[in-house]
């Protein structure tokens, strides 16, 4: 019975807040009422559903793991207390195990301590011939310090566009992060924004969840690791479950490369370090939910580090003879890549980066997403225009094209890095005020991109569905009168205590108020709208959503129709056509048997 009235409280309180206009912000978490509200529906209203048996199953599964392992939770995890981000984290706040600081201890020095659990694991792994996992005591002394921060932004990513997502250090890339092997690093997130993040670094063998997922808004997590196994490797904000795709379907990503102590081959021939060092991240823009989780993925941009074309605005320019390497990484997070360069075939390729994983020559190298390659080549003495890009050449014409210039003269910059580019407020706000056209996943963009879909009259019921954390379509026009029913169609439901695929409808403004359940894969909510005007409604655990339906007798042009409308009057008009067709056909038939 309290968890009932739980239930019944926390939904009136947010819908009085929405009903009388005091709204919670755009950008607001909401996310833990959602849960608490939701499971409390599981374990009372739902009980006994499909639904809730399977996903109380998955609770059940996971409690003793990641940050529901009661052992992590005794030592108080800074997600119980908001932590501004420039303020030390007190005792007993730290999502790292609370360890006492080693005193002493020179920069790399691994402390291990007899009573430390595993130990005689981390002591056999030490006398292999492969190198241990990246694991250390979280007290051991860094020699490399990492700090990033996540929050919610746009970027401008040229060609008139801006794109709102969410953004590492208020960029997309994020900054382009370089250990050496062998580094012990504390790598520090800062949650910026106003929803949870978190970060997955795909160079660390060890356990990353625990410590950096679900970091909230103003709060603050570090883990310290060893850097052990070289290569190229892909980052990304990890806040959990269903919100670890889309973060990074948003743009929460980035590459960090671990410098091998063994030398690259072409370093050891020529004996000297590279003249020109690229750090390349393709990656894709979308302007829905739906085509970023639809099939392989349909992106309206393509680019190399941000910006569309960015180096055939600025291209890479060396001189006949430079010595090339570049550290590519496909962050995807869809699209197959084949980087080719035009008129260049590689000296040596690496897979993943690792020295030891030589290729010999090539013309391209093939990577999906989180896929990585170090590649190394001459510039040839020929002097002209070298033009890179993905030989997939689709995605090429969006945006992923650039040009390395071979001229004697040229005055040759040593290193590109691969972060995208971060702008000052001012020329943020020039951009906003003279960009052609807005793309956001989740959010409505520019007319534009998102056109209104008009119904007539004669269609009774719409569906909208609501995939990849974004409504489908996300603007309608309909006749008053008209049913309007949302479907949520992501799968996703639960993952390490958050429900982050459950969604609902709840109306921002607009000439009525209406609020759903909290819906879960496969369920509906449909809603008669009388009055006319406009409707701004959002998902209350993931208020970036919006959603817009206008309510008009003026119909104008019917739209596309999709699954669950009604028939459109030209499709009446053909059966009418077709039915007469066929009387009349039969009265000649008529005529002539009796000819």
């Amino acid at each position: 019975m309290r968890k009932l009235y739980l239930s019944f409280f926390l939904k009136t309180i947010v819908f009085i807040l929405f009903f009388f206009g005091v709204g919670i912000p755009r950008e607001a978490n909401a996310c833990e009422a959602c849960n608490r509200l939701f499971l409390g529906q599981l374990q009372n209203q739902r009980a006994g559903s499909l639904v809730s048996q399977e996903l109380l199953a998955s609770i059940a599964a996971q409690q003793n793991i990641g940050r529901n392992n009661p052992a992590a939770q005794s030592e108080g995890w800074s997600n119980n207390t908001l932590i501004a981000s420039n303020t030390p984290t007190p005792a007993g706040q730290s999502r790292a195990p609370q360890v006492q600081p080693v005193q002493g201890g020179s920069p790399g020095h691994v402390p291990l301590d007899n009573n430390i659990d595993f130990i005689d694991i981390i002591r056999r792994d030490n006398r292999l011939p492969i190198p241990p996992t990246s694991f250390v005591p979280q007290n051991s002394v860094p020699n490399k310090h990492v700090r990033i921060t996540l929050e919610e932004g746009d970027a401008y990513i040229g060609n008139g566009v801006i794109y709102k997502g969410f953004t590492i250090d208020g960029k997309i890339p994020g900054p382009t992060i370089i250990v050496d092997e062998g580094d012990i690093v504390d790598f520090k997130i800062v949650n910026n924004g106003e929803l949870p993040h978190g970060a997955s670094i795909h160079s660390v063998n060890s356990q990353t969840s625990k410590y950096l997922g679900k970091v909230e808004a103003g709060d603050s997590a570090n883990v310290v690791f060893k850097a052990n196994m070289p290569g190229v490797y892909m980052y990304h904000c990890a806040p959990g479950g269903h919100a670890i795709p889309m973060h990074i379907i948003f743009g929460q990503y980035g590459m960090m490369v671990v410098r091998p102590k063994k030398k690259y081959e072409l370093e050891r021939v020529l004996g000297k370090d590279p003249d020109i060092e690229i750090f390349l991240v393709q990656h894709e823009y979308y302007a829905s939910g739906k085509d970023a989780v639809e099939g392989q993925g349909k992106p309206m941009y393509t680019a190399f580090n941000g910006k569309l074309f960015r180096y055939v605005e600025e291209p890479i320019v060396g001189k006949p003879g430079d010595y090339v390497r570049i550290n590519f990484l496909n962050a995807g997070p869809n699209l197959l890549s084949t980087f080719h360069i035009v008129g260049i075939i590689w000296d040596f390729a690496y897979w993943q980066g690792h020295p030891d994983n030589q290729f010999i020559g090539g013309q391209t190298v093939t990577a999906g997403p989180s896929d990585s390659w170090v590649i190394e080549f001459r510039i040839p003495p020929d002097e002209g225009t070298y033009m890179m890009l993905t030989h997939a050449v689709g995605s090429t014409d969006r945006g992923a094209i650039g040009l390395l210039v071979c001229d004697r003269d040229a005055e040759a910059q040593k290193t590109y890095l691969s972060d995208g580019i971060k702008y000052s407020d001012e020329q943020m706000a020039r951009y906003r005020e003279q960009a052609l056209r807005t793309i956001t996943p989740f959010g409505i963009g520019s007319p534009d991109v998102d056109v209104p879909v008009v119904f007539g009259p004669e269609t009774k019921e719409v569906t909208v569905r609501i995939i990849g954390n974004s409504y489908y379509p996300k603007v309608i026009q309909v006749a008053p009168g008209t049913a309007v029913r949302w479907i949520n169609e992501d799968v996703f439901s639960y993952m390490e205590g958050e429900f982050a695929g459950i969604h609902n409808v709840i109306v921002k403004s607009g000439p009525e108020r209406f609020a759903s359940d909290m819906l879960a894969h496969a369920e509906s909510h449909s809603q008669v709208l009388t009055q006319e005007g406009e409707y701004l409604y959002i998902c209350t655990p993931h208020p970036y959503m919006e959603g817009k339906i206008i309510v008009s007798k003026d119909s104008g042009t019917p739209g596309v129709q999709y699954a669950g409308t009604g028939t459109p009057a030209t499709s009446r008009m053909m059966w009418v056509v077709l039915v007469i067709a066929a009387f009349a056909l039969m009265i000649a038939l008529i005529s002539l048997i009796n000819k």
